[in-house]
């Protein structure tokens, strides 16, 4: 297993983000020894949605406007409908999203969160999955779009939904350990 000690990983979420996207790939990164932060427009708790419903609350570790990609190694985007939808209306979301492929760093999206990456101009010409009812959006960004579990360009992680989180996490760690990737750009 790769070590990620000394490895910091952002993770960009703000409420009705799916709770297992957010909750699984943090236990990944973690127990492979990365320090994540749960990184949010605004400060307190934000809450997930889970099985139709809000559910729980994550503490926010740190505010958007506290923080830049310099401080992160990587960044992972946790689906739901409402959370990317939210993100990929503010300026310094896109922005910070952006800059990570700017920085050739690893980025990591599932389900609904590609619409973030679409939103930052980030995917002519990628290699990517999504849910399924987002396709066409991804399509219509430039990307070369797959049914698959889990698809891996240069850096860039995507995977569909809640049961493709065990490939979409195994590939999540090793992009980090793996660290920059050049063909990784906006």
């Amino acid at each position: 297993m790769e070590n990620l000690d000394r490895k910091n990983v952002a993770i960009l979420a703000t409420n009705g983000f799916e709770e297992s996207e957010l909750r699984e790939p943090k236990k990944a990164l973690e127990k492979a020894g990365a320090n994540v932060h749960i990184v949010s427009l605004e400060s307190g708790e934000i809450k997930s949605w889970t099985d139709g419903n809000w559910g729980k609350a994550y503490k926010v570790d740190k505010t958007l406007d506290e923080v830049s990609q310099a401080d992160y190694n990587a960044l992972m985007l946790p689906g739901g409908v409402i959370n990317p939808d939210t993100l990929r209306t503010n300026k310094e979301a896109v922005n910070f999203v952006k800059s990570f492929f700017e920085n050739h760093k690893p980025v990591a999206a599932i389900c609904h969160a590609p619409w973030l990456l679409a939103e930052a101009g980030v995917l002519e010409g990628r290699n990517i999955t999504s849910y399924k009812s987002i396709k066409t959006d991804m399509i219509n960004a430039g990307a070369n779009w797959t049914d698959e579990e889990v698809v891996v360009d240069s850096g860039l992680v995507t995977s569909r939904n809640p049961d493709d989180l065990p490939a979409f996490n195994a590939k999540l760690v090793e992009e980090v350990y793996e660290g920059k990737h050049e063909e990784q750009e906006a």
